[in-house]
């Protein structure tokens, strides 16, 4: 028998049903979470879940869709009925899909794709970027390969996800002026503090940027500043000899250099903000908590004050001066 990628889901439908509670949007948002924390699906593991997920998405809210949406774009082992379903592909003629078996349920037949609506859109256009999700970005793109770079960046650029504002364009060209110039230099040092500086990206960050041996989030970074491409290639030969040395390496980072957009590499960058926010907190949720259980041990442990040994209980006198 097959392995269930997500076991309770029958069991929580028939609990949906029976009293009245709408689980599909909880449901939708762990199933889709449980897929992108996997580098590599079986078949079976794909095919359930485009069964499950193309059943659910028609069933939940805007913000669901949309929530679900944004993390599926960039995740590059989405199956492709999944992502028709949710816009990010358009059907072409001809092409047949690979279609998820029949379900038996007595839930309606899911409704026609529609046109969405204003609030839907505006929601989309400003949905923020939680340090959660920021933090799931960037761990996807620094430990993915080159291929799968690419389609992140791509998808990047499809996301309902809030874009980072651009660079001053007076900064941004500062910026690559002396970035070139510590290129040439092959000073590693002002290098990764101008990238960090002009982006506003935390040391850790950037020299994570910098020491990425792809050349990808260079590549990323560069576009953000909105450098031309001829810098861009001038830094890849002096700055990575790695690179510079290999006319394939080289050549395969201009051409997705050329092809990167702007908005997929501005919401990269929010991503890269994002994720600090994330480490931050756990870095000192842990002494947080042992805080808390410091004061709940010390609350604990005191006690009313008692009679001390040896001394006479108060007594209590009347307004008349008399004993009570």
């Amino acid at each position: 028998m097959t392995k269930s990628l997500f076991p309770g889901f029958d069991g929580l439908m028939s609990l949906s049903r029976r009293e009245g509670v709408d689980v599909r949007p909880t449901l939708l948002r762990v199933l889709t979470d449980l897929y992108v924390q996997a580098p590599t699906h079986s078949d079976d593991e794909q095919r359930q879940f485009i069964e499950l997920a193309t059943r659910l998405i028609d069933q939940v809210d805007d913000a669901t869709r949309a929530a679900v949406k944004a993390k599926l774009a960039i995740y590059p082992q989405t199956p492709v009925p999944v992502l028709q379903k949710l816009g990010l592909v358009a059907t072409q003629e001809g092409r047949r899909v690979p279609l998820a078996r029949e379900i038996r349920s007595s839930q309606q037949a899911a409704s026609p794709a529609r046109t969405p609506t204003d609030a839907e859109l505006r929601m989309a256009a400003n949905m923020a970027m939680q340090p959660k999700e920021a933090a799931e970005i960037h761990e996807m793109f620094f430990r993915a390969d080159a291929t799968q770079r690419a389609l992140v960046l791509h998808n990047l650029g499809q996301t309902p996800l809030r874009a980072a504002p651009r660079i001053p364009t007076v900064r941004a060209k500062r910026a690559i002026q002396i970035l070139e110039m510590a290129a040439i230099a092959n000073d590693v040092e002002n290098f990764t503090y101008e990238l960090g500086d002009s982006l506003i990206l935390p040391s850790r960050v950037a020299a994570q940027i910098v020491d990425d041996a792809g050349g990808e989030a260079l590549a990323v970074a560069a576009r953000a500043l909105d450098m031309p491409s001829p810098n861009f290639q001038r830094i890849l030969l002096f700055f990575k000899p790695e690179i510079g040395t290999s006319v394939d390496a080289v050549y395969r980072l201009s051409r997705l250099y050329d092809r990167l957009s702007d908005r997929s590499a501005l919401v990269m960058l929010a991503a890269w903000r994002g994720s600090t926010l994330a480490v931050t907190r756990a870095k000192y949720q842990s002494s947080l908590h042992e805080s808390e259980r410091q004061r709940a041990r010390a609350g604990a442990n005191q006690t009313r004050p008692g009679v001390q040994p040896g001394s006479a209980p108060a007594v209590r006198t009347g307004t008349d001066g008399s004993d009570r």
